[in-house]
């Protein structure tokens, strides 16, 4: 039997890829101790691979495809093309940033400050590319971790760490001087593999079905019943992909319209049609949108 390589990024990110999947139709179970989820497709097997790692295991063959952080493949120079891109993250579905950070009390204020200074970081590779770029001499030490705490406590001058909000960063006493890099989850693939065109099929249906599922989570349907002669008004405030489904009810003074709006803008959008005559408003969750 064909089968696709598929890997799961371990760790911060797992969970939240395991939940994208179970939404665009694929249910997938961690087992105890085991690297090797289950998955309810027999043309797919599934490792856990953590993200640092996944550009080179993909690059290597040991994975046909795999999702990981942007800024790793970055990182280790992978040698792997990238099939879409997937913005999600283990808390929200915003992109995360990479930032390079200070004490709040430190005399650094620009990039250029850090000639000469000590930066801790687990992207060290990307980070010293940086600093070459600015023409900066600086040490980038690895970090296995708690980075923010190695400024705190006065053995690194300076960090680059990632971060969703900035929080956890002000609440360290810490200070952001700029932004190296933007990331997000992307599906990243073996070059072989995408040659091949049986497995090259089935991750296309996999990036459809993940794209799809991300883009339900920002919209939702919209459903209600018209009075027949506020059609027109009712539907000058539906914004939709082409026009608004209007079907005509058993009572012909009455229609059904149904659009797909953002979710956003629901909480303006259902009092303006209230107001413009719509009755029984459903709003309703979507799962795949296409």
């Amino acid at each position: 039997m064909k089968q696709l390589k598929l890997g799961i990024p371990k760790g911060s990110l797992e969970s939240a890829t395991v939940d994208l999947f179970a939404q665009a139709g694929w249910s997938i179970h961690s087992r105890s101790r085991n690297y090797f989820p289950s998955i309810d497709d027999d043309e797919i097997t599934c490792s856990l691979v953590r993200s640092q790692e996944m550009g080179r295991y993909v690059a290597a063959g040991v994975m046909d495809v795999g999702l990981c952080g942007i800024d790793w493949i970055k990182e280790t120079e992978a040698d792997v093309d990238v099939v879409c891109d997937l913005v999600y993250s283990k808390a929200s579905d915003q992109p995360c940033r990479w930032v390079l950070v200070v004490d709040r009390d430190s005399p650094i204020q620009k990039v250029e400050d850090l000639e000469g200074k000590v930066i801790a970081t687990e992207l060290v590779r990307f980070t010293k590319r940086f600093l070459e770029d600015q023409n900066i001499n600086a040490t980038v030490e690895f970090s296995w971790g708690a980075t923010e705490a190695k400024v705190v406590e006065g053995l690194a001058d300076a960090a680059v760490e990632i971060t969703e909000t900035g929080s956890t960063i002000k609440a360290h006493g810490l200070r952001i001087i700029c932004d190296l890099l933007h990331t997000h989850t992307v599906m990243v693939g073996n070059k072989e593999a995408l040659a091949n065109p049986w497995k090259r099929a089935k991750i296309d249906q996999i990036a459809l079905m993940l794209q799809s599922a991300l883009a339900a989570r920002h919209q939702v349907l919209l459903k209600m019943n018209v009075p027949s002669d506020k059609v027109e008004a009712v539907s000058r405030l539906l914004p939709s992909l082409h026009a608004p489904t209007v079907n005509q009810l058993t009572d012909s003074a009455w229609v059904a319209i149904e659009t797909v709006v953002e979710r956003p803008d629901v909480r303006t959008l259902i009092p303006k049609l209230r107001a413009a005559g719509a009755a029984g408003i459903l709003e309703l969750d979507l799962r795949n949108v296409s």
